[in-house]
């Protein structure tokens, strides 16, 4: 296997024998499969538009496909030949359509020709030859941006994936993202041609995070500030982790009177924030940091556990029983709920001795989105003016079990009591319950919400740009990121998009750029490595 799509991988440059993550060299391969697959599904989808045809199901079931591939999301090989299946099924059934449309379908001796082996090990096999080593490209410069929009795509796919369950869908998502996945095989595009793909990527995933925005605030309200316990009640509970607002609903639906607590993990906190989420009245509290610490937290956990979405890691065996998955997650042997019907997780919590007592914890508030804080910008804007406030640091991402992350922490701590942190996605579990105080009633940590809320950032930044009447990156705002999957690569592009500038970014830099693609990210964006909090905070602040 070969695989270098997140942060952690090993020595910074593939993982070789198994993932960090915990992923099998099968499932690795598997996985590889699906992407070449899906490659040859969307050269039929490109060529589809030309003739005039979008077909729903496979716009659909790119976003699924795609996000299956993600980091910490399937690890389970048998789930893997179904969706393949699929994959082939869709694009014979869409050559068929854009053949009677008059449209070229003929790909031979490619992804949009392949045909599955009959067995398990013989698409084990198939994978191990179509994989990131396997990518013949000889420019590494342009095998780097060819992955780098793969990588992106998955982010863009899982964001998609969340918008459609919600009602939400664009068609010019999904006409990239098999516009990005097909250009890999047209070897005739130029470095300037992927430099120009990964650009679109960003805007592209803009535009993702936009109608995912729209989704979650029109379903269930925009935001506000909402203490949450840390602390438990006495009695049965369910903890819900992942990134799923749908499921956290409908685990809250079939639960109501049943005596059961139900507890946010994760990137769930911020959907306490929810007006329609947090009226139901057995929504009691956070339990627990970010994805890397289940492996301990969840084995003292006395109830069902929940895993929505990606950040499953290997359980222990003393919680094996105890966890369940739904939607696209996967582990072999872990029960999964695909109908949606969460009867099993219930029962497994009724049964399970809960909380022996109650338990009075901290608290963090959350909800302070777009909507929350544009509706305070004349106080910020005063504030700033007043110079009570100096400066803005987003300091956001993801968090991971790789050593140096501790720089988020003491950043957050060492920076002056005159400049505010925003936050956003499971970064923040290393200082979420910091007491920062406030700034003339301003808090001086606002948490912004989940990795998927980077939209709701970047409308902050982009309105306090306009208020002030300056360009963004003359804001007295600096943003210290911190990436691990595929969601934080399609963000990033999403800046760069931007002409946002003086990105500092760690805890290591993506294995997958080159030395010639960083060097251009450093001329064009000034992108730069994170040093030490001492260091960062002495450059910006002077």
């Amino acid at each position: 296997m070969f695989c270098y799509q997140c942060e952690q991988t090993a020595k910074g440059e593939g993982c070789t024998k198994i993932g960090v993550c915990g992923k099998q060299p099968e499932v690795a391969a598997l996985q590889d499969l699906v992407v070449y697959a899906m490659r040859g599904l969307s050269q039929v989808a490109v060529e589809g538009r030309k003739a005039g045809i979008s077909d729903p199901e496979v716009n659909a079931f790119t976003s699924e496909a795609m996000f299956s591939t993600l980091t910490n999301v399937d690890f389970d090989p048998e789930r893997f030949p179904p969706l393949l299946e699929k994959i082939v099924a869709l694009r014979e059934k869409l050559k068929a359509k854009v053949k009677a449309a008059g449209g070229k379908v003929d790909f031979p001796d490619g992804p949009a020709d392949l045909a599955l082996a009959d067995s398990l090990e013989g698409l084990t096999a198939q994978g191990e030859k179509v994989g990131i080593q396997a990518d013949t490209t000889t420019d590494r410069d342009i095998h780097a941006l060819v992955w780098t929009v793969t990588f992106g795509i998955k982010g863009i796919a899982a964001y998609a994936d969340h918008a459609r369950i919600l009602g939400k869908e664009d068609e010019a998502v999904y006409a990239f993202m098999h516009e990005g996945l097909a250009a890999a095989l047209n070897k005739d595009l130029t470095l300037n041609d992927w430099i120009g793909l990964t650009m679109k990527a960003g805007e592209i995933n803009l535009k993702t995070m936009e109608i995912l925005d729209a989704a979650n605030t029109e379903t269930y309200g925009h935001p506000v500030p909402t203490k949450v316990p840390l602390g438990h009640k006495k009695g049965k509970a369910i903890l819900v982790s992942g990134h799923d607002l749908k499921d956290m609903e409908l685990i809250l639906q079939q639960t109501e009177g049943k005596g059961i607590t139900i507890y946010t993990h994760g990137e769930m906190l911020p959907l306490h924030s929810y007006p329609e989420l947090k009226k139901y009245g057995h929504f009691y509290g956070h339990y627990g940091t970010a994805w890397q610490n289940q492996g301990k937290e969840f084995a003292e956990f006395p109830g069902a556990i929940i895993m929505t979405t990606n950040c499953i890691q290997k359980p222990k065996e003393s919680y094996q029983a105890n966890i369940f998955t739904t939607g696209l997650v996967g582990w072999p042997g872990v029960s999964h709920m695909a109908d949606k019907n969460f009867t099993p997780a219930i029962e497994r919590a009724l049964a399970l001795p809960g909380f022996a007592e109650d338990t009075n914890g901290k608290t963090v508030t959350v909800g302070f989105g777009r909507n929350t804080v544009m509706g305070v910008a004349g106080t910020v804007i005063e504030a700033v003016k007043s110079k009570a406030i100096r400066h803005f640091f987003l300091v956001a991402g993801c968090d991971g079990a790789k050593p140096g992350r501790n720089y988020y922490t003491e950043f957050v701590e060492k920076a002056p009591n005159d400049t505010v942190i925003l936050t956003l996605a499971c970064g923040k579990f290393r200082f979420f319950d910091k007491e920062l105080g406030d700034i003339g009633g301003i808090p001086r940590l606002l948490d912004v919400g989940q990795c998927n809320d980077a939209y709701s950032a970047v409308q902050i930044a982009v309105a306090l740009a306009k208020a002030f009447n300056i360009e963004v990156n003359e804001l007295p705002l600096s943003m210290i990121l911190s990436w691990y999957e595929q969601k934080a690569v399609a963000i990033l592009l999403t800046l760069l998009y931007l002409g946002i500038k003086n990105i500092r970014l760690g805890p290591s830099l993506p294995a997958f750029v080159t030395p010639n693609v960083l060097d251009f990210l450093v001329k064009n964006f000034n992108i730069m490595p994170i040093t030490t909090p001492e260091e960062d905070l002495k450059a910006i602040l002077g």
